[in-house]
């Protein structure tokens, strides 16, 4: 994935679902390092219920965050390693 290049509009409002194909919600924005730019984590936008088996972080805001390193390919769906999130 380092190869490839998707502008922030691409992947915005994708939905996010692992590799199981079990549905998490869909992407509402990233969070990234502001000095190098790395991306950190995906704030979800209406997570499902699913979500509660997982232990993802969260924001202050209370909105939950999928690790950018869990991410196996962004398609037309976002697909993450489940086992990066429990």
């Amino acid at each position: 994935m380092a190869g490839d290049k998707n502008p922030f509009s691409a992947i915005v409002a994708k939905m996010i679902v692992t590799k199981e194909g079990k549905r998490l919600g869909f992407v509402r924005d990233v969070t990234f390092e502001t000095k190098s730019g790395e991306l950190i984590s995906i704030v979800l936008k209406d997570p499902t219920p699913y979500t509660k088996n997982l232990n993802l972080e969260r924001t202050s805001s209370n909105e939950l965050l999928v690790p950018y390193s869990s991410i196996i390919a962004i398609g037309d769906f976002v697909i993450v390693s489940e086992e990066d999130l429990v």
